[in-house]
């Protein structure tokens, strides 16, 4: 009778072409300061997913989706900030998650 629920397509959904995934280690005043969701609103705004989490040793890893052209544009909106300070990143790619939605602040 409900058979149909057994079939469900697990076939993931395309990304559109140039789709770059890269997980960034943030250094410098970006703890306290807003950072994480002046992260989410900049990600929102350009249409990227992802997560951002701050990290014991005072960093914050920031993993963002999407466009790469967008990556530098969303530094510049969460550096518009007299607080935030960025003084290193560290960055690596990774294989895009097609199954990604949205952009998340985690570790709340």
């Amino acid at each position: 009778m409900f058979n149909f629920l057994n079939k469900k397509d697990r076939t993931p959904p395309a990304l559109p072409q140039g789709t770059v995934r890269r997980r960034y280690s943030i250094e410098g005043q970006v703890q306290g300061v807003g950072f994480r969701y002046r992260a989410r609103y900049a990600a929102q705004t350009l249409e990227l997913t992802g997560w951002v989490e701050n990290e014991d040793d005072g960093s914050v890893t920031l993993e963002v989706q999407g466009d790469p052209d967008q990556f530098m544009r969303l530094f510049a909106m969460i550096q518009k900030s007299d607080y935030i300070r960025i003084t290193g990143i560290r960055q690596k790619d990774l294989p895009p998650d097609p199954w990604e939605r949205g952009f998340s602040v985690r570790g709340y």
